[in-house]
């Protein structure tokens, strides 16, 4: 495990801990496996767990709105870790009608983001748009929806400091003001936590310059930045 992560996957631990007869949610599994977790298997199968799961609630109840949120994530997730294409062609199709059927829910519009910019983080500008039809553009106009949605909650601003400086070490400015604002911003829920913390982290090398070093930072602090 990489030094620089170990604080931020010793919080999550925290933050998503239960009391010991109490089953985790697919949410929480999802943020187990995208940020506590060291191992690309168990992470996978933390994954592959919540999508069970969530499958198992929308079988139950068809329109619960969290379980189709969090199914969609692990697909994409799965997707992601895998290297499945048509893993993350069927999450962009959830994502894209969740974030259509409520065009003012922040978190269906930064998932989206998410789905975007990580492809184009992963693959590049071409082949993202090539393999997958992901768009940096598109990816940065359901960011700001999410930022301009989501209130004073942690987790998007957070989310854009660290994704921004990730794709362009140069954006500093802009990753700077994000982060600023998650580190002041109310954190109600676990993954509000661990964007404050994660945002905390780079704000001193956005004010020093040091694009690179956030950049790098960055990567490592958002989801499966702790795999070795």
């Amino acid at each position: 495990m990489r030094f620089q992560s170990l604080a931020a996957a010793t919080a999550v631990v925290a933050f998503v801990s239960t009391a010991p007869a109490q089953a985790a949610s697919p949410r929480e599994e999802l943020i187990r496996a995208a940020f506590a977790t060291h191992d690309k298997s168990q992470a996978l199968a933390l994954v592959n767990q919540a999508i069970t799961e969530s499958q198992s609630i929308l079988a139950q109840s068809p329109g619960d709105r969290e379980a189709k949120l969090q199914q969609a994530l692990g697909i994409g997730y799965r997707g992601q870790l895998k290297r499945s294409p048509a893993d993350a062609k069927a999450a962009h199709s959830l994502l894209e009608s969740l974030a259509k059927s409520e065009p003012r829910d922040p978190e269906a519009q930064v998932a989206v983001a998410g789905w975007h910019l990580t492809a184009v983080g992963d693959l590049g500008n071409f082949l993202a748009r090539t393999i997958l039809g992901a768009d940096r553009t598109a990816g940065f106009a359901a960011l700001d929806k999410a930022v301009a949605l989501g209130g004073n909650r942690a987790f998007f601003s957070g989310y854009a400091a660290l994704i921004r400086i990730k794709l362009d070490s140069s954006d500093t400015a802009a990753a700077l003001r994000f982060a600023q604002r998650a580190a002041s911003a109310q954190a109600p829920t676990p993954i509000d936590r661990v964007m404050q913390q994660a945002a905390r982290r780079i704000v001193p090398m956005l004010q020093a310059g040091d694009g690179a070093g956030a950049s790098k930072l960055a990567r490592q602090l958002l989801p499966f930045g702790t795999l070795s």
